[in-house]
Parts: structure tokens; C-alpha cells; sequence
């Protein structure tokens, strides 16, 4: 399976919004963080900003709910232009009530885990979900050091799927760099997330190609 990359536009210059999304129109998906100051020590942008970028791409939209009770704001957020909706399995009480209101929407649905929350927790919701966002690095903030017990941790949801023949991507995101990308892939990373190793660097077109490369060669 092609290796598929979301460039997260957390870490895009938000002045330039609209050129930031043009620079990589070339991925297979748009990463939008959001945050909102409760679940996690920061805060970024809601559905209003979406909804005024989706004219300007043609990317799916992954959006990163990590958001206290996310029911709440199901709806907003699909409305906005969101094709997939991610939540935090840690972040509401019912997950299988949360997962059936974002497929209610037509759109796909995900459940992403902290660093420190065990694969054992998906154990009865894995059958019902698009994708699993592993995250690597604590949430709330851009820029980190990826946790490097966390390609073990990739590995073995890998081999849960595939013995289960569940039809479930795993994303990965955090602290994702091209001296770290092949172990990732390797470990059995479908989706990769990536902010300042795109958006941060000199060229992010070139920054794109060159995870491309590599991913090639896995």
C-alpha cells in the first residue's frame, strides 16, 4: 500500500492561509488540528475557519478532534467541509455513540490514542473505524520529539489489523522527520502526519517530495 501523507497546517504561516494550502496541493490529505484549550493545553481554530479554507483545496479534509466531548461539535465540523473526523478515545465517555454520529454525517470516522493509552482500549471499537491516529508525541503542541517506544506500539496495531482483516488505516503524527519516517512506515504506518517537517522547512514542496522518496523505498 502507497504510503499517504497529511501535511498538519498547524504548523502553516496562518497569515497566508490560502498559499500555504496551494504549496502542497500534491498530498493525499489536509491535517487541521484542533484544539480547544480544555482537552489539551492550547487552542487553535474551529469550524468558521474550515469552512473558509475548503474552497481552497481539493485535499480530503482530516480533521483532528482533540476536543473535550466531541459529540457536541460532530455536525459543525462535518458541515465545515471535514471528510474524516478523528476523535480522542480519552476525550468522551461513549466513543461508540461518537463514532456512529460522524459515519451518521456520510463521512469517515477515527479514533486516535495518547501516547500513554494501550491498544487494549480499541479493542471493541476497532471494527467500526477508517483509521487509527497513533499519536507520538504528547498532544497540544507542534514541534516535539517524536517517543520513540511508539514504533513498537505502531507495529503491533499493525499486526492486530492485519490478522483481523479490519479495513482500518494507521495515521501517524507527531515528531515525524526524514531521519525517522522509515522506521515509521516500516512499523506498519499507512498515513503520515507531518507539520514542521513540511511547513517549517525552506521549500515545503521539496520537504513533500523528499518524504515521498523515501517512502518509496520502503
Amino acid at each position: 500500500m502507497k504510503t499517504e501523507f497529511a501535511p498538519s497546517l498547524l504548523a502553516s504561516d496562518f497569515s497566508q492561509l490560502k498559499d500555504q494550502i496551494q504549496l502542497v496541493k500534491d498530498a493525499d490529505y489536509l491535517h487541521l488540528d484542533v484544539m480547544d484549550g480544555v482537552y489539551v493545553p492550547n487552542i487553535t481554530f474551529g469550524p468558521g475557519i474550515i469552512s473558509s479554507i475548503r474552497k481552497h483545496s481539493q485535499l480530503p479534509f482530516d480533521t483532528h478532534l482533540m476536543i473535550t466531548k466531541p459529540e457536541r461539535y460532530i455536525k459543525n465540523f462535518a458541515d465545515a467541509g471535514s471528510d474524516i473526523l478523528t476523535v480522542h478515545l480519552e476525550a468522551t465517555d461513549h466513543i461508540h455513540r461518537v463514532i456512529q454520529l460522524i459515519k451518521d454525517q456520510g463521512i469517515k470516522a477515527g479514533v486516535s490514542l495518547n501516547p500513554a493509552t494501550p491498544l487494549d482500549s480499541l479493542e471493541y471499537i476497532l471494527p467500526e473505524l477508517d483509521q487509527v491516529l497513533i499519536m507520538t508525541v504528547n498532544p497540544g503542541f507542534g514541534g516535539q520529539s517524536y517517543i520513540p517506544q511508539m514504533t513498537e506500539k505502531i507495529a503491533k496495531l499493525n499486526k492486530i489489523i492485519e490478522t483481523n482483516n479490519y479495513d482500518c488505516k494507521i495515521e501517524v503524527d507527531g515528531g515525524i522527520k526524514t531521519y525517522n519516517l522509515k522506521e515509521i512506515i516500516e512499523a506498519g504506518a499507512d498515513i503520515i502526519v507531518a507539520g514542521s517537517a513540511i511547513f517549517g522547512a525552506a521549500d515545503p514542496i521539496e520537504s513533500l517530495t523528499e518524504m515521498r522518496s523515501i517512502a518509496a523505498d520502503v
